[in-house]
């Protein structure tokens, strides 16, 4: 039999393309379905799919090392364990459907609608453990998604595709909620984000993907190059410090955009920093072996050199020529300098460490803007130091949006070692171009609708005019006109009139021949014998007590807003008679 001969680059495109197409009609299809689920079928498919993608966690990293040749086995399973597991157990008591929120004390009602349909990107230095993240938060928000994997890592990235799919449609998820491209190309994934099906784009990958979905004319969630610094301050427990530093510079052989891609030492410390570094596994490099290792693993594109990235130290120093130890863990660059005159002051994506020494803290506030604004702006940084007032200058003034302190970048950043929002997508802010600086959750794939209640009556010019009082609030009461003269009371005769309107306007009357007084307007009233009263909209706590007064029950709708206190005491006491709805 022969063998098949690949289609030309142009029938790929063009194959591709069609693909995006398809797919995306595919997943608006099923989204027109996924929308209406519940929020416990929403939680049972993402509870199947957790469950199912965290036992393949080895599986998955072990696929993803060999075809991309990227990282570390080990550090893909905590990554991948990080997303089925840390993720999920934060999205997981997440409410995502129908009124999500009650603020009683403002009458207002939020309400989740979802994106539609996801076009996610993910990259080929973190695939799997993406692609399990941006499944989980894309389903947990009713919104169904099309993945465009990096063509350098298909596999690995449709396998996992294919496992929580499998797990979603067993667990009651339409057909086509889970959609993942075989024919990857460039042109294909810009189809993909164009297509008027897609909602919203979550891209992470390099600028120029960064930039094309920013373009695409969707709302977009994209990140870029981190290149964050780590500054280590003379009060920092220095040990802990490098241990932080190399721990998260050598996390699958630095492959997420927030690990740290240069030290910034405080010069008091700086010697005894070295000797911390050296003693940890660090080699530090000379001024040929810096330049050396420059020329080789930075483009002339200032580009990381993709054969180098994600490989380890000792392997990139022999790709040099650079002759280390072998127990060697990173390679430390001492730099004077950021820029494009200072070739590995950009972001590195391997266990490679630029490294500055500044006089004080100010002088590393400078360093590190320096270095944030030369590939990182917005992204991550972090402060090693025992000073609170330090940490909080740096907190102020840094364009990071996290500034991680006392804890590895990589770590802390994603959340895996801090309190922030555990996510694999990062948000830069305004100064990264990015539209939020958030880590990216179901939240950020849900639009929310807010029913709110009049609160103020609005008094028009005409009102004013002619001194008629406006229309009365959702609360009963009546707004006095704006040219009213002050007054230093009200007269028993008024309160009354305004007691019984209020009453009135509660489904009850006064009785005939009650006249004025201090308790005519409470004990004086009773519903109205209209066998038919309209129905209540909005009960409050009060409306209640008159009730229980007068000893009849409430007529509310069938979607009446009823506040908890009211809710509580009427239900104690059989209070409330529920209407036939009415359409």
């Amino acid at each position: 039999m022969a063998e098949p001969v690949s289609a030309p680059h142009d029938d790929r495109d063009l194959a591709s393309i069609a693909e995006a197409r398809a797919l995306a009609r595919r997943a608006k299809q099923a989204w027109l379905e996924l929308a209406e689920f519940s929020q416990e079928q929403i939680d049972a498919i993402v509870d199947a799919m957790a469950a199912a993608a965290t036992p393949q966690a080895e599986a998955f990293a072990r696929l993803a090392v060999e075809e991309t040749g990227f990282g570390v086995v080990d550090d893909k399973i905590q990554k991948n364990l990080f997303a089925s597991q840390t993720v999920y157990n934060f999205i997981k008591p997440m409410k995502t459907v129908g009124v999500i929120a009650r603020h009683e004390d403002r009458r207002v009602i939020e309400i989740a609608e979802p994106f539609g349909v996801v076009a996610a990107i993910v990259p080929t230095t973190n695939p799997t453990s993406t692609t399990i993240y941006k499944i989980l938060i894309a389903i947990k928000a009713r919104c169904t998604i099309v993945i465009s994997p990096h063509p350098s890592a298909v596999k690995c990235i449709t396998r996992v595709a294919e496992v929580m799919d499998e797990a979603a449609r067993r667990a009651g998820a339409p057909a086509g909620a889970i959609n993942w491209m075989t024919t990857v190309t460039i042109e294909g994934t810009q189809e993909l984000m164009k297509q008027r099906d897609v909602a919203v784009i979550l891209a992470t990958g390099g600028m120029g993907l960064v930039r094309a979905a920013y373009s695409a004319g969707k709302p977009a969630y994209g990140v870029g190059p981190g290149n964050a610094p780590a500054f280590i301050e003379r009060s920092a427990n220095v040990k802990k410090a490098v241990h932080d530093i190399i721990t998260g510079k050598t996390f699958d052989n630095g492959l997420l955009c927030s690990t740290e891609n240069s030290a910034v030492v405080d010069e008091p410390i700086a010697e005894e920093v070295k000797r911390e570094f050296q003693a940890q596994g660090a080699y530090f490099l000379n001024a040929a072996e810096t330049d050396a290792l420059a020329k080789v693993l930075i483009t002339p594109q200032r580009l990381p050199n993709p054969a180098l990235v994600g490989r380890s130290a000792v392997y990139i120093a022999g790709k040099c020529g650079i002759t280390v130890p072998a127990e060697t863990r990173i390679l430390v660059a001492p730099l004077a300098g950021v820029g494009r005159d200072f070739p590995l002051s950009i972001e590195k994506l391997c266990p490679v460490l630029s490294y500055y020494v500044v006089k004080d803290w100010r002088e590393a506030c400078e360093r590190c803007k320096q270095i944030l604004r030369y590939g990182g702006m917005g992204h991550t940084m972090s402060i090693h130091s025992q000073n609170d007032q330090v940490i909080l200058e740096f907190g102020l003034h840094k364009p990071a949006f996290r500034i991680i302190v006392n804890s590895p970048t990589t770590h802390g950043s994603v959340g895996l070692s801090t309190g922030l929002d555990p996510a694999m997508t990062l948000g830069c802010g305004g100064f990264g171009g990015n539209i939020t600086s958030d880590n990216i959750s179901p939240r950020h794939l849900l639009n929310i609708k807010r029913v709110a209640y009049e609160l103020t009556p609005t008094v028009s010019r005409w009102d004013r005019a002619s001194g008629v009082s406006p229309a009365r609030s959702s609360t009963g009461t009546t707004a006095a006109p704006a040219n009213a003269p002050a007054s230093s009371g009200i007269s028993a005769a008024a309160l009354s009139r305004r007691i019984d309107d209020f009453l009135g306007s509660r489904g009850f009357k006064p009785e005939a021949g009650a006249g004025p007084g201090p308790d005519k307007g409470r004990t004086g009233v009773r519903p109205h014998s209209d066998p038919s009263p309209t129905p209540l909209d909005f009960v409050c706590e009060e409306d209640v007590r008159l009730a229980i007064l007068a000893g009849k029950k409430l007529v509310v709708a069938e979607r009446a807003i009823v506040t908890p206190s009211a809710r509580d005491l009427g239900d104690a006491n059989r209070v409330f008679s529920v209407a036939p709805w009415r359409g």
